[in-house]
């Protein structure tokens, strides 16, 4: 079954282990409709820049300012939306354009 940011845990994912996104937005932080992303999206790219075995390390590990002083798990579990996590990612670990 696959997830929705805001719907029930994403269970085919191992590298999920902060569950669904309570709440499926962070207020005044993005929304739905085009900012919506499945988690299971969001963890596929984590994995394909990282490697599927330091994606859940560095999201675990890495607290990053610009998430308020979170790690991605830790950002995820407190509402805020994949889309806006992965951004954040993207301009912090600079990852190429073609990637995000």
């Amino acid at each position: 079954m696959d997830a929705w940011v805001g719907g029930e845990a994403d269970s085919l994912n191992p590298l999920t282990s902060c569950g669904g996104v309570k709440g499926g937005k962070r207020a005044g932080h993005g929304g739905y409709g085009a900012e919506f992303m499945r988690l299971t999206v969001f963890w596929q790219r984590m994995a394909e820049h990282f490697g599927a075995g330091y994606a859940d390390t560095f999201a675990r590990d890495h607290v990053m300012t610009e998430l308020g002083g979170l790690t991605v798990h830790e950002a995820l579990d407190a509402g805020w939306d994949a889309k806006d996590v992965w951004r954040v990612v993207c301009t912090v670990m600079n990852v190429p354009g073609e990637k995000r």
